[in-house]
This record gives C-alpha cells, structure tokens and sequence, in this order.
C-alpha cells in the first residue's frame, strides 16, 4: 500500500480507502462485511468511510465492530452529518444541533472517543457556514474531531467555507469528498483548482462508477446478482446504458487488457494520477474485492495510455 497527504494537512491516508455505502449494515452479511474490512486493514488500508444515515448508523456499527481489535492509532475513520436521521425539523442539515448531536450519536454507535474526518455530508443553504464550522471546531477543541471535511460542495462553497474559517479562526477544512470517476469528471474545472489553491485534498467516491469501470457490465447487460440487479441501482446503470456511455466502457476495459492490468485497476491509477486526490474510496462486498482494488496502487500509467484513455472518454 502507498499513502499521501490529505491536502497540506500532516494526515496520511491509504491511496484506498474502504466505504460502507450500500454495503455493510444492509446488502453485506455482517460476518462476510468484518472479513472483508479486517482483509482491508492488512493490506494496509488505513482509512475508513461511513456515515451517520448509512442504514441508520447500521453501516458506522459494522465498521467501527471490525477495526475494534485493532490499535486506535493505526486507521483513520470518518463519519457525516446532513441527511435527515428522523422526522423532526431539526433532524437534518448542518445546524449547531444536528451537528451537535449527530457527532454524539456516531461516537455512541462505534464506541469511539473520536473521529479522525467529521464531514459535512452536504451543503445546508439554511444554516450559516459559520455555525456549522463553529460548532465542528468546537468539536475539535473537545478531541472528539480531529479534521473537519464536505462533501460534494462547490468550489464556491469551499472557498465560502475557507473564508469563513480564517475570519473567525475557526479549524479550515482539509477534505472534500466528490464523486469522481472516468465518467464524472466535474470536480476538474474548479474544484480541484480551488482546493489546490486551499491545501484542500479530494477523497473520492464512486470511482468505480458503482461498478461500471469493472466490466461487469460488458456490453450494456446486466447479470443477476450484481449491484445493478437492484432495482434501487438499476435506473442509474440503464441511463448509463442509453447514454452509450457503456461503449467507451468496452473500449477502456480493451485498451486494460492490452497494457495488462483489469479496468478496475487502470480506472482507479487513473484516478490517482491527480496529485490533489488524496484516496480512491471503493465500496466492497468481499475481501477479494478490496484485494483486487488495491492492487491498482501499483499501476503506473503512462502518458501514451493517458493520452489513449482521453481519447476514449472525449
């Protein structure tokens, strides 16, 4: 495993990380879920993913259970706020307190002192920036967050929020968490040069477009058993399929087999060839799956396969 810098922050995550979106606490047998976060950890996984309304705090209780017998020192896990976790009016979005008592609930749930990354899951247009950064330095300064992220905000927010911070000498933020992948590639324009410009690092999610960049769905089929069979899913993967999308996706998978590595593989270095991504955080449902994704840390790609795969997907 190889590790980086989260921004010009002093953390150091895994060029991996391991999620439990759609996964643990839901789709995953709890035994098979803790076999494979336990495999991640081997491998030298050291950074963590969930949520709070992750299967209502299912997916941070599975999580948090398996890397229980490991040192607190050696991972990294994160958790969020935003999403509604009840019906109240004020079980949702970033006020000082769902925040308050979100942060709270999750260290309840995992049994943990602290968190390394507390994200704000979303942008909360009805709460002021300041409140919410407030409320999550305050936190920091009572040792229950160690770094304050987003995710999914624009670069008008983050640099909304890095102004803010520095007005009231509040923590900055260290992290955005984007969806990003050969497919979506909206955070390139603005956001990554935003957070270049911020010593902000990217910790993406999807980059396997739920699946798309693995070849499962070679030739625009879906096979029974795959992420894509859900019904949930599925709506997402046929709108990729009559985008002709899943031609370029056939051509990539190709172009993998002929520098000899998987499209998994080759769509994960290419991630990682952006030098403000801090970590690729991958979904998996079985420890061969985290093998197989982290193996792509070894893959180097070169310019000429670069400039290949560009061509593809413009």
């Amino acid at each position: 495993m190889k590790y980086r810098r989260v921004g010009r922050s002093g953390l150091k995550v895994s060029e991996i990380s391991l999620g439990s979106w759609l996964t643990y606490g839901k789709s995953v047998d709890d035994d098979i879920a803790t076999k494979t976060i336990r495999r991640a950890y081997e491998l030298g996984v050291n950074s963590f993913d969930s949520a709070n309304v992750y299967e209502r705090g299912q997916g941070e209780k599975v999580l948090s259970k398996a890397l229980s017998t490991f040192p607190r020192e050696s991972y990294v896990i994160t958790t969020k706020a935003f999403w509604p976790m009840g019906d109240g009016v004020n079980d949702r979005g970033l006020s000082r307190k769902h925040v308050f008592e979100q942060l709270h609930a999750s260290l309840k749930r995992m049994n943990l002192d602290y968190v390394d990354i507390f994200y704000c899951h979303r942008y909360d247009p009805e709460t002021p920036v300041e409140e919410t950064l407030r409320t999550i330095d305050d936190m920091i300064r009572q040792g229950k967050v160690l770094y304050a992220g987003v995710s999914e905000w624009t670069a008008a927010q983050i640099e909304e929020a890095v102004a803010v911070a520095d007005r009231y000498l509040l923590d900055r933020i260290i992290v955005n968490q984007p969806l990003y992948n050969m497919i979506n590639r909206y955070i390139e324009p603005e956001i990554i040069p935003v957070s270049e410009k911020y010593g902000i690092g990217q910790i993406v999610f999807s980059p396997l477009a739920q699946g798309v960049l693995t070849g499962k769905y070679r030739g625009g089929q879906v096979p029974e058993g795959t992420r894509a069979a859900n019904p949930e899913i599925n709506v997402w993967i046929q709108q990729l399929i009559s985008s002709g999308v899943m031609t370029k996706v056939d051509a990539l998978e190709d172009l993998a087999g002929e520098i000899g590595v998987s499209i998994a593989e080759m769509a994960l270095a290419w991630i990682l060839r952006q030098p403000n991504v801090a970590s690729a955080l991958v979904g998996a449902s079985r420890p061969e799956q985290i093998e197989a994704n982290c193996k792509a840390v070894e893959v180097t790609l070169e310019q000429d396969v670069l400039d290949r795969i560009e061509e593809i997907l413009s």
